[in-house]
């Protein structure tokens, strides 16, 4: 059988259920699309590709194709629509199967629809690679989401002992051949710019579980997790495993396995604890956006509680520029300009202020961060504006930060305000009347 693999949000060789069924495969060609849509503007002011975001997604694609390569195997990629390449790629190489990685979202549920009816005669088949568990074993139908994350931790803990070990695949370590090794146009795809800020973040799937050993093992900053994780600007104050998890060059079940690892070996704290929460959070988003669909992303979120629609150019401007009347709101949003990451707690915070202060409707600030970070994930990003919107997972509604009292408690001498430069100089006030040419 000749079998089109169609790497995703899977850009590894451990834990692939998806690779190991293509696997079983005479032929395979091994396939990743980069769809020119993602680099144009869209409908919230943002691309939904950005310079931070691609550099590591092609650090991520070069270290695949080099494990690829090492089992005698090449990655083919494509530059233009799937809709288009795939199809193109079937005919040519009398491709009988294309098997992907699940996806969460209504385009990418959209796109597999529309290959299907593209092929006919042609098997499709999709495996859950992105989460710890698979619908299957979640403890009930997808349909019956729990509502709040804290009814869904509850159902799935009980499992927790036994998810990781049951669910992992191994390494592979040998594949079908490839047909020829057929030439692609990756030369059309966008140069990769120099970072301005360099930063230890790495794509790959060798970076990945480096990184993953060095939290754990080497440092054993895990052990102290909860009581660093919101610190604004440490390399070592969290995990830093999400660009990598987002881009699925580490599963989240050797994360989850390397947890209960270190608790058999090392020490089992709160702090432990706490990482698994995290991967919990992770998980439920990503079955929250299956469930929900195109729920995701309307601005009344799946909750249906009527939301503001309004659009202010100028503060939207000031709030992406870092340029507002809030210095620690400013000195968050530089660095994620800048680097393509900011901490979770500075998430929260400049959300907050673009909900609450700035008025402005959560989906714009939404779409700016899918453009900007380097671990953007299509559930965790909307789930998570949703939930501070009042419109999504959270039964409390809307949350709002004061914005004074945390930049007391995270940055009280000003040290991430400093150096981020979050002391706008002329920082734009919410009434300014602007008549800048800014599309609305």
């Amino acid at each position: 059988m000749h079998t089109l693999y169609w790497f995703t949000r899977d850009l590894r060789l451990h834990d692939n259920a998806a690779l190991l069924a293509a696997s079983k495969s005479d032929v395979l060609l091994c396939v990743y699309v980069v769809d020119p849509r993602w680099f144009a503007p869209g409908p919230l002011q943002s691309r939904a590709m950005g310079t931070h975001r691609w550099r590591f997604l092609w650090q991520s694609l070069m270290g695949l194709e080099r494990s690829l390569r090492a089992l005698g195997q090449r990655l083919h990629i494509a530059y233009g629509e799937p809709e288009t390449v795939l199809p193109k790629l079937a005919h040519e190489h009398r491709v009988a199967r294309i098997i992907r990685s699940r996806q969460p979202g209504i385009q990418e549920a959209g796109q597999w629809q529309r290959l299907k009816e593209q092929l006919p005669n042609t098997l499709f088949q999709q495996f859950e690679t992105l989460s710890l568990f698979t619908e299957g074993s979640l403890p009930r139908a997808l349909s019956e989401l729990p509502d709040t994350f804290s009814q869904f931790r509850k159902q799935v803990e009980k499992t927790r002992e036994r998810c990781s070990e049951r669910l992992r695949i191994r390494t592979l370590t040998s594949l079908p051949p490839p047909p020829g090794f057929p030439e692609d146009n990756r030369g059309d795809c966008p140069a990769i710019a120099d970072p301005q800020h360099p930063l230890p973040f790495r794509g790959g799937e060798e970076m990945g579980l480096a990184q993953l050993k060095q939290f754990l093992f080497v440092d054993h900053g895990i052990a102290q997790y909860k009581e660093t994780r919101n610190e604004l600007d440490t390399w070592d104050a969290s995990s830093k495993f999400s660009p990598w998890l987002a881009n699925g060059c580490l599963s989240a079940r050797e994360v989850a396995d390397s947890i209960t690892e270190y608790e058999r070996t090392e020490t089992r704290n709160e702090s432990t604890y706490w990482l698994w929460f995290e991967l919990l959070w992770r998980e439920y988003y990503y079955w929250y956006a299956l469930k929900h669909g195109a729920n995701l992303f309307r601005r009344d979120g799946v909750q249906r509680k009527k939301r503001q629609a309004t659009f202010y150019g100028h503060r939207f401007m000031a709030w992406c520029q870092g340029n507002t009347e809030y210095p620690l709101v400013n000195a968050a949003m530089n660095q994620l300009r800048e680097t393509g990451y900011m901490s979770n707690r500075a998430r929260q915070l400049v959300a907050s202020c673009f909900v609450n202060e700035l008025e402005l409707d959560w989906r714009y600030g939404a779409a700016w961060f899918e453009q900007q970070l380097i671990d953007y994930d299509v559930a965790s990003n909307y789930g998570n504006w949703q939930y501070l919107a009042g419109v999504g997972a959270d039964p409390r509604g809307l949350r709002q930060f004061d914005l004074d009292k945390q930049m007391r408690q995270f940055d009280p001498v000003g040290e991430f305000i400093k150096r981020w430069h979050g002391n706008s100089k002329q920082p734009v006030g919410l009434h300014t009347i602007d008549a800048a040419d800014w599309p609305l």
